[in-house]
């Protein structure tokens, strides 16, 4: 029985992940919210005064904190599931955002006062936290070379690859320094592809049930 956070970049491979790890463990996998989120693709494709004026982005990132956080009181509820992103990674997304202008320091705080009451509220479970975070980490050429693979319209245009370069210069560095909630298993998607290769689908499952021995252990 464990609880596994799917993590990474944007195109990583995460859904794939997930319900490749849910099916070897017999688990369900909660999914993130975008096939039918209606801001996502408002976020992308809107022009800076239409964002400045409408936030899309603050809107955007308190609806997926709110999906982020239902999905994760059910998963620790169960004790045996899989979720593709988590709400530990939420905080991430908007502290870039906030940097790069998109959000402001304003909707910033409100995000992390509601961020923290949720954890608060987590920490009244039995179960408190998952028991392993599958970061899928690669350079950006891959990550790009994976947006496009999935063919999303509106993450296609030119202009979004200095935000994307954002996000990934530093998701590094955040699973390393700022992430406690697990022990992580690093899946390095330049060696590894599981949309692909049948084989690394194999090599990745077995990575993933290897680390939950040792934990047990």
């Amino acid at each position: 029985m464990a609880i596994i956070v799917i993590g990474g970049m944007i195109g990583a491979g995460k859904t794939t992940t997930a319900e490749l790890v849910a099916k070897a463990l017999h688990s369900d996998v909660y999914y993130e919210s975008v096939e039918d989120n209606t801001i996502l693709p408002l976020f992308y494709t809107a022009s800076t005064e239409e964002q400045n004026l409408k936030r899309y982005p603050f809107l955007l990132q308190l609806d997926f904190l709110n999906s982020r956080f239902t999905n994760i009181k059910r998963a620790l509820i169960n004790q045996n599931n899989v979720l593709d992103r988590s709400i530990y990674e939420d905080w991430y997304f908007c502290k870039v955002n906030k940097d790069i202008g998109r959000i402001s320091e304003y909707e910033f705080g409100i995000y992390e006062k509601l961020l923290n009451n949720m954890m608060e509220e987590l920490n009244e479970l039995p179960k408190k936290s998952p028991d392993l975070m599958v970061y899928l980490t690669g350079s950006f050429d891959t990550i790009l070379n994976r947006i496009r693979m999935r063919g999303r319209d509106f993450e296609q245009d030119k202009g979004l690859i200095d935000y994307y370069y954002k996000l990934w210069e530093g998701y590094d560095d955040w699973v390393k320094n700022s992430y406690h909630a697990s022990q992580v298993l690093w899946i390095d998607i330049d060696k590894y592809d599981v949309v692909k290769r049948k084989n690394d689908q194999k090599i990745v499952t077995d990575l993933v049930n290897t680390k939950l021995a040792e934990l047990r252990r």
